[in-house]
């Protein structure tokens, strides 16, 4: 039953592909909704993409985008027109495959959407599936049961779409060991390197080199400028902190929602299944139970036979090898025909009698059982007010945001008024360069855009208040500016004479490098001091791209082969191939069968490509770019 869903590691796999597609759980709605209007960014067989749907797309990406890479994110990367028109394409896609799938009439059964819930890691609890933690994760994103699973079931009809092209792409065994021998050629090399710094010497700059490079860069050597500023922040956070919630308030939730803070109360049990679907007829319902009463009779007779006649007689694949076992579980693991019979069970060694469910007839042992424990109202309280705070926060910011915006754009030339009427802290910065790279908020481009703007600067006037993401709306107003400056010729002199120096000196290395290459492949002999040869791989870690590229590259019908590259900034290096091995592979060799995954997925790549080539002649897309141009977060 669910330990074959628990053991089968492809349906795992299957939902975390699911859940890295670009277009994964968007749910129908978004496919229908908006029909019509004007300002519409994309048609796709008909029907519109309209700017709030691509406005939540683009505020969704950012938030996977901040999630990924932290603090290193700038929320400026999805300003400009090539990420926008990345985004507008997902939604094309989604469009596009949600259509095809219609067409197909895919469907997904309610079995493998309780399969694929109950497999979710994010939803168990000791390697079980958790219905209380699942309802709790689900509403702390504002989703209920029914709507997430109306998304899932929508995802898996596309998976089935996207699995049909993956799983055409063949790879032959020749293209496969062809590819590994050449990915695992070994060349034995030496080297010789031609640093810029041997040739400074022969660098001879003019008297006023320097000076001209300093008048033709000047740009370069500007202070940017910078400024000082206060600030006011409307978070979630913020408000959250303002309110307080009764213990009246914080006991009816815990009064109401025990489930949730039940603990334990699990089962284990082994179990005997003998299939038979419910529409499956009469005659296969009857012949099954009548199976499934005779082992029963077996098991009364003699219950330490249970795990012998489980390994010979259950039809579940998952647990009948273990003797029937299931391990531990918890409520809401189980179908609850399958959950009411094993919870009945009074101690260990209980068998129930028969139970039908939707896999088909049961034979069910309790084998353990750990006692159920509720959480006491002092334990959760304080996490209880945490989260009503929350909910609670989340309602007044949604409705406070244009009070604040009103706020701070009406009375701009203070913000004092803001943050009393929003109690709310006026904070301070230090120096914020408008190139530099500034601590959150300002890591935002647009708030930095509208600090560092005449009408900030010089009227000394509140910003807008712009969406920071997590860091809530901020407004701020420049309290000191320092415009760029120019740092004076003498003080850079001696560091541009330096890099001109530098600069002369890679040329020559590179022309003596490519002057000895050129001879040395003409087989002319030059007494080069050569480092001692050493094998390299074309996969080998810690070595320049450009380098490992000129090495295999390097004409090998006649050895030793040359080779020669630029190492940018640093001079020439010449290379010298000794010897060439390439392997055999072997067919129980793990990197042959990777290359022939990497094969596949590159081909599986190239064929959804040319199926969503279709899709969009087939459906008529069509992209409004003017439109795309135009578009604002709201």
């Amino acid at each position: 039953m669910f330990d074959a869903v628990r053991n089968n590691k492809k349906i795992v796999q299957v939902f975390l592909l699911l859940i890295t597609l670009p277009f994964a759980f968007w749910g129908v709605d978004s496919y229908v909704k908006n029909m019509g209007g004007d300002g519409e960014l994309a048609s796709v067989g008909g029907t519109p993409i309209l700017p709030g749907e691509f406005q939540q797309a683009m505020r969704d990406q950012q938030e996977r985008m901040r999630n990924a890479m932290g603090a290193s994110f700038n929320p400026a990367m999805l300003e400009s027109t090539e990420a926008k028109r990345a985004v507008l394409e997902n939604l094309v896609n989604q469009r596009l495959l949600a259509l095809d799938a219609a067409k197909m009439r895919l469907t997904v059964s309610d079995d493998r959407i309780r399969d694929t819930i109950v497999a979710i890691p994010a939803f168990q609890e000791n390697g079980q599936f958790s219905l209380p933690r699942y309802e709790a994760l689900l509403k702390a994103q504002g989703m209920t049961q029914a709507s997430f699973e109306s998304r899932l079931r929508h995802d898996l009809a596309l998976q089935q779409v996207l699995g049909s092209v993956a799983e055409g792409a063949m790879v032959s065994r020749a293209s496969s060991e062809q590819v590994y021998s050449v990915q695992f050629e070994e060349r034995v090399v030496g080297e010789l390197r031609l640093a810029a710094s041997q040739y400074e010497s022969a660098v001879k700059l003019a008297g006023d080199a320097a000076q001209k490079y300093y008048d033709a860069n000047r740009r370069q050597f500007e202070l940017p400028a910078q400024i000082r500023a206060e600030y006011v922040v409307l978070s979630k956070d913020a408000v959250a902190d303002q309110l307080a919630v009764s213990d009246a308030d914080v006991r009816k939730e815990y009064d109401a929602h025990p489930e949730r803070f039940r603990t334990g109360g699990e089962r284990r049990a082994s179990h005997i299944l003998i299939q038979a679907d419910k529409s499956a007829g009469d005659e296969a319902l009857k012949a099954a139970r009548e199976k499934a009463t005779g082992l029963l009779k077996q098991i009364k007779a003699n219950p330490a036979d249970f795990a012998r006649l489980a390994k010979e007689n259950s039809q579940d694949p998952g647990s009948a090898e273990k003797g029937g076992d299931l391990g531990f579980f918890a409520r809401g693991a189980m179908v609850k025909a399958f959950e009411d019979a094993a919870f009945g069970l009074a101690k260990e060694g209980d068998v129930s009698d028969v139970v039908q469910s939707d896999f088909g007839f049961h034979i069910i042992m309790l084998t353990g059982a750990k006692a159920e424990k509720i959480r006491s109202f002092d334990e959760v309280k304080n996490e209880i007010a945490t989260e009503l705070k929350r909910t609670e926060a989340a309602k007044k910011f949604a409705e406070m945001t244009e009070g604040f915006t009103n706020t701070v754009y009406e009375q701009s030339d203070s913000l004092k008024p803001a943050a009393e009427k929003f109690k709310l802290a006026v904070r301070s910065t230090g120096w914020i360069a408008r190139d530099g790279k500034a601590a959150a908020p300002f890591d935002n481009e647009k708030l930095l855009g509208e600090l560092f703007s005449d009408d900030a600067v010089k009227n000394k006037r509140n910003t807008n208040a712009v969406d920071a993401g997590k860091d809530g709306l901020v407004s701020a107003r420049v309290v000191e500016f320092k415009p760029a400056a120019l740092r004076p010729f003498e003080e850079v002199k001696a560091a541009i004479e330096k890099a001109l120096t530098t600069e002369e000196a890679v040329k020559l290395a590179e022309q003596d490098g490519e002057a000895k290459l050129a001879q040395l492949t003409k087989g002319e002999a030059l007494n080069l001091q050569w480092s001692a040869a050493k094998p390299v791989l074309r996969s080998a870690q810690g070595v320049p791209p450009e380098m490992l590229r000129a090495v295999f590259r390097a004409p090998t019908d006649k050895l030793p082969g040359y080779a020669g590259t630029k190492v940018p900034g640093a001079g020439y290096v010449l290379f010298r191939v000794e010897k060439v091995t390439r392997p055999t592979a072997s067919q129980d060799d793990p990197r042959l069968n990777a290359i022939r995954q990497q094969f596949g997925r590159v081909l599986a790549e190239q064929d959804f490509s040319a199926y969503m080539a279709t899709l969009r002649k087939r459906y008529n897309v069509k992209v409004n770019l003017a439109a795309l141009e135009g578009s604002k977060e709201r």
